[in-house]
């Protein structure tokens, strides 16, 4: 891995496409539609697209209320960014409030461009920091604002590293303008969330971060091992590069999943970690907020967990590991993203916002925690 990457391209809505909005003819190189200007290939955020739920998972009573509870055995079917599903065949993502929480302060965008070079996949996962004013809006505006940086910088050639942290600066921005709320408890450090992105050109990745949100390699034979691509911002992570412990015995700490990094108001000036890293051949990306790498943080571990499904079907093997996380226990929300490399041409946007994703949910007024 090296610290400056570079890359660009305009998204490919297909060839011979028209206009969803217009039906007018778009190219594969077009970013919008000549004719009414509509772009041909948003960025894809979760938990932007509420979906009412029309059955209770919990019963199957069609008796939803309006204000959204079941009239048959009363409690509430989760919120449509509870679970959220995203596939753009380059890259897909599950993100799931797991089974102890009351909502999702995770968040995800996922969006796709087509460079000179090929096909280009970006990502953009946050994690909001509980102990903070409104995490779960902070991660969603810092992941918002985030992709839509990254979008450009492809589109247009821009130089992926400074467009990097563009993106960590404009997600701050965004984190910001939440605070000072009407209402807001003054006794809750100001809205906060953790960052990392990537954008996957058919020559490298480039990866940025701040906090314990993680970037892995898997890769697809045993000549190309996987490994973690970032170091986590926190009290564990310090302790581990400062050679005090290793990462099991850190890990143990009370504090050890505090954070010493984020995005937010509060943190000053600290700069995000910008590399780029170049596959040795077939694999996959995977990005993960910490509901996953709690209950397997080895690379290893996790490449038998996704590997060799998410080659081919990222959006599945995003929804295995998932599923793994609340078998572990899921403790935490979890957000997992998925990228095969070399990126092929994308296919249909796809977007699902579930109400019973897994077996295993749970009512969320009886495991809140």
């Amino acid at each position: 891995m090296t610290g400056d990457a570079g890359g660009a391209g305009d998204p490919a809505p297909g060839p011979s496409a028209v206009c969803p909005s217009c039906g007018w003819p778009v190219g594969s190189q077009d970013n919008f539609c000549e004719a009414c200007r509509t772009e041909l290939a948003p960025a894809v955020v979760s938990g932007t697209s509420p979906q009412a739920a029309t059955t209770c998972p919990f019963c199957q009573s069609d008796q939803i209320t309006p204000d959204g509870y079941c009239g048959s055995c009363g409690r509430k079917p989760p919120a449509s960014r509870d679970h959220t599903e995203i596939d753009l065949g380059l890259v897909a993502g599950v993100t799931d409030r797991g089974l102890r929480h009351h909502r999702n302060e995770d968040a995800m965008a996922l969006a796709t461009a087509e460079a000179t070079s090929g096909p280009v996949a970006v990502a953009v996962v946050c994690d909001g920091v509980s102990t903070t004013r409104r995490p779960d809006e902070a991660s969603l505006a810092a992941a918002q604002a985030a992709v839509e940086v990254l979008l450009d910088a492809a589109r247009t050639g821009h130089d992926l590293a400074e467009s990097s942290r563009n993106a960590v600066s404009a997600a701050r921005e965004a984190v910001i303008r939440l605070d000072d709320h009407p209402g807001d408890s003054p006794l809750l450090d100001p809205p906060s969330a953790t960052f990392v992105s990537a954008v996957m050109t058919s020559e490298a990745v480039t990866l940025c971060w701040l906090g314990d949100s993680r970037g892995y390699w898997l890769g697809a034979g045993p000549g190309f091992a996987a490994e973690r691509l970032t170091v986590d911002d926190s009290v564990a992570g310090e302790m581990v590069a400062a050679g005090l412990l290793s990462e099991t015995e850190a890990l143990a700490l009370p504090q050890a999943h505090v954070v010493t990094g984020w995005v937010g108001p509060d943190l000053g000036g600290a700069a995000p970690h910008v590399v780029r890293f170049e596959p040795p051949g077939p694999g996959v990306l995977l990005l993960c907020s910490d509901g996953l790498w709690n209950y397997q943080p080895e690379a290893a571990k996790l490449a038998e967990l996704a590997m060799p499904g998410a080659l081919t079907g990222p959006l599945a093997a995003a929804g295995a590991l998932v599923e793994f996380a609340l078998k572990s226990g899921g403790m935490d929300n979890v957000t997992v993203v998925l990228a095969p490399f070399p990126p092929r041409t994308a296919g249909p946007v796809k977007e699902h916002a579930a109400t019973a994703p897994f077996s295993l949910r749970a009512d969320p007024e009886e495991t809140q925690a």
